[in-house]
């Protein structure tokens, strides 16, 4: 087995300690709180860039407000990007996408002295969440070239408008497009993210490899019966929508219990009258699908679309479902797997392959050059939340699979 430097025994710890430290560019109430182009923001970016200069990253903001910190390579050697995202939901955790900016950094001051046959950039992305503007995914979609720049005139709740909050923030609206990366120029694009879910940790491993990103898929089903005296209707004669959505929900369960690779959930139940005296007469409630494999996908939404309809024929109900949202599924590199599985093994560490329930940055990335990513385990698969948590010794774990990868890795 190849003999690779061994990273310092403290670079989990050290790494906990930049995410403690960063967390603190929040806006108040629990969590972190931190939205694109704000002052919270700039913040964050002022000790990444700081980070990044230790690192001996050259520095820079593209028209996107991407901070990016660059690595040069050998003449004409390609780039390979590593990133994330810096914003966080309201209340967030303190490592949902800022571990995937952390972790390269450290890792890359780790191997200053180390040559590498390739140059490395680290992304720190504005807005991967969505939660100030209504847009999302803007720094990957700018540096693909599938940013629609009328989304620069949207606003915030506040009435600012985005292309405002950029340009005062450092970047340049009117330069979005030539922000496009050209894909000939690079080898792929690589996350480091924490799970968001169980496996991992059920499995008792410290680390996982992505096979892709899952697809996504929503409908809103409305089911009319007939509102009525729920104390003089007979039971065999009432059309009840609630009723109806009850076992609909329960079938869109057991339909993904028994099908491999499938999630699903049915929520933003409504119900009229809603009072406790009469049959529901109206039932509007949405049902979310998401796989790695759109044929898992797209099979299941036909199978479910099919329930409905029987079980409104049988209960007397009208039905009515409308699909409000698709997003295909991106499967991650071949080659990059590969690379990232013999890092895994060259760490000592099992090299399991998991989906991603979620969606990331690297989804974007996926329209301009391969994409992969590495999950770390995170405490009860806990995050969007205050309690989102990991351990030194997975931050250990993960910054040792990132040095191997980046010192396995063969362009050629």
């Amino acid at each position: 087995m190849l003999t690779l430097p061994a990273l310092p025994a403290d670079t989990g710890l050290n790494l906990m300690q930049r995410l403690e430290e960063i967390a603190q560019f929040s806006e108040g109430g629990p969590g972190v709180t931190r939205r694109p182009f704000t002052a919270e923001h700039r913040c964050a970016n002022e000790m990444i860039a700081t980070w990044m200069r230790q690192a001996g990253l050259e520095v820079r903001i593209d028209a996107a407000g991407t901070l990016i910190g660059r690595r040069p390579g050998p003449p004409g050697a390609k780039t390979l990007l590593i990133g994330s995202h810096q914003d966080t939901i309201r209340q967030g955790g303190k490592y949902d996408g800022i571990f995937g900016i952390a972790l390269p950094i450290l890792v890359l001051e780790m191997l200053r002295e180390r040559s590498l046959p390739y140059a490395v950039e680290v992304l720190a992305f504005a807005d991967e969440e969505g939660v100030r503007f209504p847009t999302a995914l803007m720094g990957p979609r700018v540096l693909a070239g599938t940013f629609d720049s009328a989304n620069l005139q949207k606003t915030d709740k506040d009435g600012e408008i985005l292309a405002a909050a950029l340009a005062d923030f450092g970047g340049d609206p009117a330069g979005i497009a030539a922000a496009r990366r050209d894909p000939d120029d690079l080898l792929g694009y690589l996350e480091m993210h924490i799970e968001q879910g169980p496996v991992l940790e059920s499995l008792g491993l410290p680390v996982g490899i992505v096979t892709a990103i899952c697809g996504i898929e929503r409908w809103t089903v409305e089911l009319t019966g007939q509102a009525a005296h729920a104390g003089t209707t007979p039971m065999d004669l009432r059309r009840d929508a609630f009723a109806g959505a009850a076992e609909i929900a329960l079938a869109v369960e057991s339909h993904c219990r028994e099908t491999e690779g499938l999630v699903g959930i049915v929520a933003s139940v409504s119900v009229l009258p809603n009072v406790p005296n009469a049959i529901p007469g109206k039932a509007t409630f949405s049902v979310e699908l998401r796989a790695s494999e759109d044929s898992t996908r797209e099979d299941a939404a036909a199978a479910i679309s099919e329930k409905v309809e029987a079980v409104s024929a049988r209960r007397g109900l009208d039905c009515n479902l409308t699909k409000t949202y698709a997003q295909k599924a991106v499967p991650c590199d071949p080659w990059l797997r590969g690379a990232l599985a013999r890092s895994l093994v060259q760490s000592g560490f099992r090299p399991h392959r998991l989906m991603s329930g979620a969606t990331h940055d690297a989804s974007a990335m996926a329209d301009l050059c391969p994409v992969a990513m590495l999950f770390t385990r995170c405490r009860d698969g806990l995050s969007h939340h205050p309690d989102e948590a990991i351990t030194a010794e997975d931050a250990q774990a993960s910054a040792v699979c990132l040095a191997s990868f980046l010192q396995m890795l063969d362009p050629d």
